[in-house]
């Protein structure tokens, strides 16, 4: 598939964003590819991301399985096995692509589009393995991990502390809040940049007439959760 100018240069700001050059940019640009958009476009059935999904799938699989054994050596078998489920599920692998705001990059079909497929969990998840699987054919274990580490690290930790990798920031604050006041909490749209397809939320979340966080997503719901961890970060319940 013929690469334009253009698309080469979102690739070329993804790649900064992962800290990963491509040798073969045509296995980036696989790796964003939905079924959707090329069966619209009559593309061959290898030049969509369904492949290098299932190879991520098991890369990553590899890669979270080594990180648990050689970082918690306490823990059986039992234990690293369920920290593994929260890290490789669904919900936990669209957090990370949304960290690099990854369905901004996906070609979709018309169809997909319409229905808000840039931001589903499902697709966002699929396209990250994907990119994984991309990333070990281009350069290897080591790169692979080297960027999965990265990206999952901080969550990795926390999972183990609290048994589950999603990390609802909401729910935390207003547990913390709760012993501290009676006031309502509430989140409050500060600005909305962009268009209807790439649009950003900006979102303050408000206690007592005071913003006490700030954050940006691609949809309410992440800026919430954002605003949400700030908060928990300047209150000193989060470290960075």
């Amino acid at each position: 598939m013929k690469i334009s100018f253009t698309r080469k240069q979102s690739l070329k700001d993804l790649q900064e964003k992962i800290d990963y050059r491509f040798n073969n940019i045509d296995l980036l640009n696989i790796s964003l590819t939905h079924s959707s958009y090329a069966n619209e476009n009559k593309m061959k059935s290898n030049e969509n991301n369904e492949r290098l999904e299932f190879l991520g799938d098991a890369i990553i699989g590899l890669i979270v399985s080594q990180y648990l054994f050689d970082r918690f050596e306490e823990l059986p078998e039992g234990e690293l096995t369920k920290k593994r489920a929260a890290i490789v599920c669904e919900s936990s692998l669209a957090f990370a692509a949304r960290k690099i705001d990854l369905g901004a990059y996906i070609l979709l079909g018309k169809g997909e589009e319409a229905t808000g497929g840039r931001n589903r969990d499902s697709i966002l998840a699929d396209a990250f393995e994907a990119l994984s699987g991309a990333i070990f054919l281009d350069g290897g274990i080591d790169s692979t991990r080297q960027y999965l580490i990265g990206m999952f690290e901080e969550e990795v930790i926390y999972a183990i502390s609290k048994g589950s990798l999603f990390i609802d920031y909401k729910t935390e604050l207003q547990e913390v809040l709760q012993k501290r006041t009676k006031s309502k909490i509430e989140y409050e749209v500060e600005k909305e940049i962009g268009p209807d397809h790439n649009k950003k939320f900006y979102m303050n979340v408000i206690v007592e007439n005071k913003i006490i966080g700030s954050g940006m997503g691609r949809n309410k719901k992440e800026a919430e959760q954002m605003a949400a961890k700030q908060a928990l970060l300047r209150i000193g319940e989060k470290n960075e």
